[in-house]
Parts: C-alpha cells; structure tokens; sequence
C-alpha cells in the first residue's frame, strides 16, 4: 500500500522544521520553521482526521535533529518453524520485537524483546534485513519514518511465556502463517526471513 501524499509531505515539512527550530539563531526564521511546523501538523491532521491538538502533541515532544526511528524483530526456528506472538492490543500475529531502546546495540534490543515477549533466551546470529517501513507495503500508516531492523536468531534456551503486550507464543511453517498484525510485519517480510534461514549465506536487505 503505497503512503498518501499528505503522510510523505507532512513527515518531511515536520522534519525540516524541527531541523531548522534545533540549528536556527535568527528570530525570524525561528519564527517561520514554527509556522513550518504548523502547517505540517495541520495538513497530517487533515489527512488522517486527527484532532490537531493530538499531532501537535506529537511533533513538539520531539526535538534535535530528526532521525529515523528503530523497530527490531527477530526470527527464530525450530524444525524449521518460525516464532511468532500473538499480540494483545490487535490480537494478531508478529514476529517478538519492538522499538529499539537507548543505551543496548539493536542486537541487545531484540534479544530482550524475545525474551519479554515470548519468554525465550536467543541469541542474534545475522542481520537478514534492514528495511524502510514506507517501502514495505504495510497495510497502515505511521506520522515517523522507521527503520526496521530484522535479525536472524538461535533459540538457546527458555520456554513459550507470554507478556503483557503478547497473549500467545506459537511457531508457524511457512505454509500455515496466522493472521498478521499489519503494522509490525507483512507476509513476504515472514517468507522472506525463512529463505535467510534456509540460506545462511544470503546478503542482508535492504532498500
């Protein structure tokens, strides 16, 4: 599903704005980056029928240089079935992950990722993937631009627990895949982590 022009133009104003607002000294291009910022949070609340109080709130809790944010998933096997969990807020399928945190190497993030969201110990064996969440095709929309970082990881230890974000642990062949939480993950991205399973000498993605 390819993003709505109001969603690229919007995200792109807000971040020339917040450029602008964190390196400007001048007062009056201060005050035009703020006028910029209101604009690109008028027209994404526009777009997605927002209260523009909401994006506001959004875009004014983020300062410095604007970045991309990081999202990390891990695919793990077992007999050549893949972890997958169920997730509590939409009751659909992911593979375990989640936005990386300050001060652990994207590694260390979806190693404790597993290991909070399905109750197994891994470890990160190849990056399979780095992949631009717009260029996806995911069936929703998000105001940031991300970065997602997939992982190919070995079970080492632990058991099948769910969390307070995942309501059911299972592992999924590639024929019988569950209904997937459309945000988090798409169905070429799961078969995509499977040929990296079955190839380990395949290059990581990118886009």
């Amino acid at each position: 599903m390819n993003e709505p022009a109001w969603l690229t133009i919007s995200r792109e104003l807000q971040a020339i704005a917040q450029t602008g607002l964190t390196f400007s000294k001048d007062m009056f291009d201060l005050q035009r980056f703020e006028r910029v910022r209101e604009l690109a949070a008028s027209i994404m609340a526009f777009g997605s029928d927002t209260p523009i109080e909401k994006v506001r709130e959004l875009f004014y809790a983020d300062a410095g240089y604007p970045t991309p944010k990081v999202d990390v998933r891990g695919a793990a096997f077992v007999d050549g079935n893949i972890l997958m969990v169920r997730e509590a807020s939409d009751g659909r399928w992911t593979l375990p992950g989640g936005w990386a945190d300050v001060n652990q190497s994207a590694a260390e993030c979806v190693i404790r990722e597993i290991a909070e969201e399905s109750g197994f110990v891994a470890q990160a064996t190849k990056v399979a993937a780095i992949w631009d969440y717009k260029k996806q095709r995911h069936q929703s929309r998000h105001p940031a631009s991300i970065y997602k970082v997939f992982f190919i990881c070995t079970i080492k230890g632990g058991s099948a627990r769910p969390s307070d974000e995942t309501t059911e642990v299972a592992f999924f062949p590639k024929t019988r895949l569950p209904e997937l939480s459309p945000g988090r993950i798409t169905n070429a991205q799961i078969l995509r982590m499977f040929e990296h399973h079955e190839r380990p000498d395949l290059a990581a993605d990118f886009d």
